[in-house]
């Protein structure tokens, strides 16, 4: 999301005036953050930033540390003070209004029109409140995130490289997988595997073995996929289920598991048909 301030911001809200406003006079839906009282008007995504927030959500959402990732949520550690980061990792109350605090780790997408400034003030916020790590993925120009922590200079990662967030995250996340979604997919499985105690899928082919060679796979295979089911919160309907139990190609399974990370059950269906 875009947001902008009603002027020109060349200091941090400790040195503007207190404005009028109040996180509390604010409504979910509203197309503003606030900064020290001030008014901050947030605008819709455009369809890069959207595609890319959507692809970081599955990611970080996988995560087998995570317990809870929102988007666009507003976190008001003070009553002046209103943020929404882009992306939000740590603990979410499950009721309505602003959250308290602020998250261990948000993330921002910053695409063409960026506020740099705004972006500047909305990170010394989040710090001041107690987050650990800001998360700025860069769309334009050549990919990149940047990555800014309290008290230290921010560091550019690049594609390729890996991303960590001790104590908020149990595993590193590509650059990459923060925007593209085929590499989005492989963390997002590599994960969703682990949830289910699975270290790869080595683990399940092993699992297989002890079982009893040919059968045993079979059965770990089936297993595997309706555990990665289950940790996306997916239904699996007797259909599904009757085709589990009567598929006994390894490659077709092998397949259908890949798919199960990120696919529909029509597709997970296709897959064990194919």
């Amino acid at each position: 999301m875009g947001c902008y301030t009603p002027f020109m911001a060349k200091s941090f809200p400790h040195t503007w005036p207190q404005g009028p406003f109040r996180a509390d006079q604010l409504r979910p839906g509203d197309p503003y953050e606030l900064s020290n009282g001030h008014p901050i008007h947030c605008l819709p995504t455009g369809s890069r930033g959207g595609k890319a927030t959507s692809v970081g959500d599955g990611v970080l959402a996988s995560d087998p540390a995570v317990q809870d990732v929102g988007v666009d949520v507003g976190f008001s550690p003070s009553p002046e003070v209103l943020r929404a980061p882009d992306l939000s990792i740590g603990e979410l109350p499950d009721q309505p209004g602003w959250s308290p605090g602020t998250p261990a780790l948000a993330v921002e997408y910053a695409d063409t029109g960026q506020d740099e400034a705004e972006l500047r003030i909305k990170i010394q916020e989040l710090f001041a409140a107690g987050t650990r790590y800001v998360w700025v993925v860069r769309l334009t120009g050549p990919r990149r995130v940047e990555v800014h922590q309290p008290d230290q200079k921010p560091r550019i990662a690049n594609p390729g490289e890996q991303l960590e967030a001790p104590g908020i995250l149990a595993n590193p996340v590509p650059v990459e997988a923060l925007y593209d979604r085929e590499a989005a997919r492989r963390v997002i499985f590599r994960n969703l595997l682990e949830r289910q105690g699975y270290a790869s899928l080595d683990d399940v082919r092993a699992e297989g073995e002890a079982r009893g060679r040919a059968e045993g796979e079979i059965q770990g295979l089936r297993k595997a996929i309706l555990a990665v089911c289950a940790g996306r919160g997916l239904a699996v309907d007797d259909e599904l289920r009757t085709a589990l139990a009567g598929s006994g190609d390894p490659a077709a399974l092998e397949s259908a598991l890949r798919k199960a990370a990120s696919a529909t059950t029509t597709e997970i269906l296709a897959a064990l048909r194919a």
